[in-house]
């Protein structure tokens, strides 16, 4: 099975959102995760070479269930319509910047960074972008890492958080309410046979910025 063959199973079953269709099809959505393991095996391997700390973690220990937590959601649909795969040393659910794929057709990605931070932990971290904002802006206003990463955050405040100056120059390096970067990829990126050197490129972007913003987070004090 190729990667485009997981992608064609998900458009199947975007179209198909509901336990009879799935329980049909679970041979090919097992064989669909056996692939993504194998694409997570090799990542973690070609990660490992320039980041050490991953380098003991299992496929098993990065992907997400499909099975969508339909309790308190008004989307009743019982799976989700991608697979992904968090390669963190911390853990899949951990504050710290790891490394993130995403297989979803028409929305691929490869991403990373800190989300729903604590308060007292995201303040620590706008705190460290002022006080080493020539370091942060080396990072993320360098062309080859805007070049796969043009924006820091997904969600942002409108105006300076409170207890930051009003008058800092980068206002929208603190004015995120995350610290997440993402870079989006068409689906034939992985027609590519080279995909893998291609994705390495890619994160070894993002460990610069996963350096920075986890050095604040190791030194949080609860």
């Amino acid at each position: 099975m190729e990667i485009s063959d997981i992608l064609d199973f998900l458009k199947r079953l975007s179209r198909n959102n509901n336990r009879e269709w799935f329980q049909e099809h679970k041979s090919e959505y097992d064989a669909a995760k056996e692939r993504f393991d194998e694409l997570l095996s090799a990542a973690i391997f070609r990660i490992s070479q320039f980041d050490d700390t991953v380098a003991h973690l299992q496929p098993k220990d990065c992907t997400y269930r499909i099975y969508r937590d339909i309790r308190f959601s008004s989307d009743k649909t019982p799976y989700k319509n991608y697979i992904s795969g968090y390669i963190n040393p911390h853990g899949k659910k951990a504050d710290h910047c790891g490394y993130y794929i995403h297989l979803e057709p028409g929305n691929c990605m490869l991403a990373g960074g800190s989300w729903c931070l604590p308060p007292k932990m995201l303040k620590a971290l706008r705190e460290s972008v002022v006080d080493n904002i020539d370091e942060f802006r080396s990072i993320v206003e360098d062309p080859e890492f805007k070049k796969f990463f043009p924006t820091v955050g997904e969600e942002h405040l409108k105006t300076i958080p409170k207890g930051f100056p009003k008058d800092f120059p980068y206002p929208e390096y603190i004015k995120c309410k995350d610290y997440i970067i993402s870079c989006h990829i068409p689906d034939s990126f992985y027609d590519n046979p080279h995909y893998m050197d291609e994705i390495v490129v890619v994160f070894k972007q993002l460990k610069r910025f996963a350096d920075f913003t986890n050095y604040t987070i190791d030194d949080f004090e609860y």
